[in-house]
């Protein structure tokens, strides 16, 4: 779950289910490292297909493999709309595919179901596949070889996910069964994200002991493979804990208590003279306002931190300053979740609180928001 962006995440494939599904340049690096180490084994059991022939399977096998992917992402995306979360969209990229669910869920039961959604297509591919591969598909042949890599591809994805740590899927079930014990989601993230660092470290540290204890040398794709998906767990698992400590801040987020007092001062006043009048009134901010007293922008602490002293009796107020959209007008009572929610839809340096009967209580400032996550 992530704030939205405005750059492309990559190719638009389609809108499965409503869901826009993108494919990251990224997706090539794998497709081909796929393709190339592969190519071996296909060629093992397809002779008759000679090189090139088995390069195309290979990479036809590693298109198959990320519509895998892709099926599991929808089985997350399908039961969080089940539940009215919203879906942004779903990204194919070099480690294979995120979800960006723009909400929680409200409740443990219904985090478990939306984390358990994916292993369980996954696992439920791997077993018709199975089941095809046995009894469906002719011996031999490039179809029953590509099947049997697929249904053993998606156990493994399907596994790998269960496992207990986030940012897998598997550590959000985790998240979900001691947020039920605890009644506290906060506590089930930071349980969840340290078993996730312990499952990043044993990723990389498990295969080298089993190599070495079996006396074999460490093949270097396993070493590679490995300390890529053990550094995406774990920076994974550090991301989810800072979330869990700006979480924990959320109670101390109101924005009446971290409002600055504000004067009005209109747009030809000169820079200088607003300062001044800012100061007499110990007031922390400047709004805007027209002949009649109406509010009609904010003035921007940015550029007037930007404006050199000397300039400031020759620059008005006016100049530095935002026109004041409806999005920019909150409320003065908004606290917690709800505001970082409104503050998000118009990302902006301060906003105009006002109380229920619209009469100004005083300018919020993103830079203060941000000192009570950092701790300041």
């Amino acid at each position: 779950m992530s704030t939205p962006v405005k750059t492309s995440p990559g190719l638009r494939m389609g809108r499965p289910f409503g869901i826009p599904v993108y494919v990251s340049p990224t997706w090539l690096i794998v497709a081909a490292f796929i393709t190339i180490t592969l190519q071996p084994a296909f060629a093992s059991r397809l002779p008759e297909y000679g090189e090139a022939g088995t390069y195309a399977v290979a990479l036809a096998f590693a298109v198959l493999l990320y519509v895998s992917v892709l099926l599991h992402e929808l089985a997350h995306c399908v039961v969080a709309k089940h539940y009215g979360l919203p879906v942004r969209r779903i990204t194919l990229y070099l480690l294979g595919g995120v979800s960006e669910i723009e909400r929680e869920p409200e409740t443990a039961g219904r985090e478990f179901n939306v984390a358990f959604a994916g292993p369980l297509l996954s696992l439920g591919l791997a077993g018709v596949g199975y089941l095809a591969y046995r009894y469906a598909v002719p011996p031999e042949g490039v179809v029953s070889v590509l099947v049997m890599q697929l249904w053993w591809s998606n156990l493994v994805v399907g596994v790998f996910n269960l496992l207990p740590g986030l940012p897998l899927d598997g550590g959000r079930m985790l998240r979900a069964a001691v947020w039920k014990v605890s009644s506290d989601s906060g506590t089930g993230t930071v349980a969840a994200a340290w078993v996730g660092r312990t499952v990043a470290v044993a990723v990389v540290v498990v295969p080298l002991i089993l190599a070495l204890a079996s006396g074999q040398e460490p093949r270097l794709e396993m070493l590679v493979w490995g300390i890529v998906l053990g550094s995406f767990i774990w920076f994974g698992a550090t991301q989810s804990l800072r979330v869990a400590r700006a979480r924990a801040r959320l109670p101390k987020l109101r924005a009446r208590a971290l409002a600055r007092r504000a004067i009005p001062v209109t747009s030809e006043v000169p820079l200088s003279e607003g300062l001044r009048r800012a100061r007499e009134a110990g007031a922390g901010a400047m709004v805007l306002v027209d002949h009649d007293g109406h509010p009609i922008g904010i003035v921007n602490e940015a550029a007037v931190t930007a404006t050199p002293e000397q300039r400031r009796p020759w620059v008005n107020v006016g100049s530095l300053s935002r026109a004041l959209e409806p999005a920019l007008v909150l409320g003065a009572d908004l606290e917690g979740e709800s505001l970082l929610d409104a503050m998000r839809e118009t990302p902006a340096g301060e906003y105009l609180l006002v109380e229920r009967g619209g009469e100004i209580y005083g300018v919020l400032a993103t830079a203060d928001v941000n000192r009570v996550f950092s701790g300041v």
